[in-house]
C-alpha cells in the first residue's frame, strides 16, 4: 500500500481558500476549512472526509463517508494526513478496493 505523503496534499495556505480532493488506491479524500462554534465562539477547523471510489464527493451517499476534524494548522494538517493513511489501511484490511465495506 502506497502511503499518502505531505507532497500528495495541498498546503494549509491553499486550504484557507479552497477545498482539496484526492484519491489513493481505491479511496477518495477531501480536505477543507470548516467553522465550528459549539460554545458560541467561531473557530476554524480542518475537516477531512474519506469515501470509497468510484464516485465524486457530491455523488456518494453520506452513509459511505467518514469524517474527522483537526485543528486548522500545519500540525492539524499532518494529523489529518496520518488519519487518511489509517483510514486507507483499515479500508484495505476490511474490504479491499471496489468491494462493500471499508470506509
Amino acid at each position: 500500500m502506497k502511503e499518502i505523503t505531505a507532497e500528495d496534499i495541498m498546503h494549509i495556505g491553499f486550504l484557507k481558500k479552497s477545498c482539496f480532493t484526492g484519491s489513493s488506491e481505491g479511496m477518495r479524500y477531501r480536505l477543507e476549512k470548516s467553522a465550528s462554534g459549539e460554545d458560541g465562539e467561531e473557530r476554524s477547523e480542518l475537516l477531512a472526509t474519506v469515501w470509497p471510489e468510484p464516485y465524486a464527493f457530491e455523488h456518494t451517499e453520506e452513509s459511505r463517508k467518514k469524517r474527522e476534524r483537526f485543528s486548522f494548522s500545519e500540525e492539524g494538517l499532518e494529523r489529518a494526513r496520518q488519519w487518511l493513511n489509517e483510514q486507507k489501511a483499515g479500508y484495505f484490511d476490511s474490504a479491499g478496493p471496489g468491494e462493500e465495506g471499508g470506509c
